[in-house]
């Protein structure tokens, strides 16, 4: 049966967090197509993985057997990671905007599994892995809208997961997330409301159709 990396970084608990309720939604609807399915499913809010340092950094450019004892300790949890999403049939990853990019901890977990000559480069070991990505913001920031250029979270994961690693990329895109919070925004509570409700159908008709896709 297929596995379903299901990753999360927003540092609200579902009930409060857009990213989390979509991610939700998809990850219900897959465990439905897919009942005897496994989803992994790490939450990098509550046990975030390992900043790249020093040591895990230059690991991955050198040959293993010339590594110190700290760059082994430090490559072997890159490449615990990396293993997971290499085994994964599909990914799903929540990824609110914070401060106009992804959390840090997202950031974080990209920086250990991005691995140039294995992951990334010529090889791509999860080329054509489908990623679904949720990526909530409490503004609108697509096209044509004032703030269009402040739009960083979609622009760099798109460069990262599909250009470095070759995924197959689809994103599901939760607006105005702030309307219910922000007295100013309180005339875009419907736009948020409309814009959430899609969000949620969406991503429970994308899990069904990429279950389907797996499974033929």
């Amino acid at each position: 049966m297929a596995t379903l990396l299901h990753i999360d970084s927003s540092v609200f608990p579902t009930d409060a967090s857009s990213s989390r309720a979509v991610t939700d939604a998809f990850r219900r609807a897959w465990l439905q197509e897919h009942p005897e399915g496994t989803v992994i499913h790490r939450d990098l809010a509550t046990n975030p993985v390992p900043h790249i340092t020093a040591h895990a950094h230059t690991a991955g450019f050198s040959d293993p057997a010339t590594h110190t004892p700290e760059q082994s300790a430090a490559f072997a949890e890159r490449v615990k990671l990396i293993k997971e999403l290499e085994r994964a049939d599909a990914v799903l990853i929540g990824a609110p905007m914070y401060n106009l990019t992804i959390p840090s901890t997202l950031k974080a977990w990209l920086d250990n599994v991005v691995l140039f000559g294995r992951t990334a480069g010529d090889t791509q070991s999860v080329k054509g892995t489908p990623i679904t990505v949720v990526a909530s913001r409490g503004g609108a920031y697509g096209p044509g809208t004032p703030r269009e250029g402040y739009e960083y979270v979609q622009n760099y994961l798109s460069a990262v997961l599909a250009d470095f690693l070759g995924a197959d990329v689809d994103f599901i895109v939760p607006e105005l997330t702030m309307a219910p919070a922000n007295p100013e925004m309180a005339g875009l509570v419907p736009l948020f409301e409309a814009s959430r409700e899609r969000a949620l159908d969406e991503a429970a008709s994308k899990a069904r159709q990429l279950t389907q896709r797996l499974a033929a």
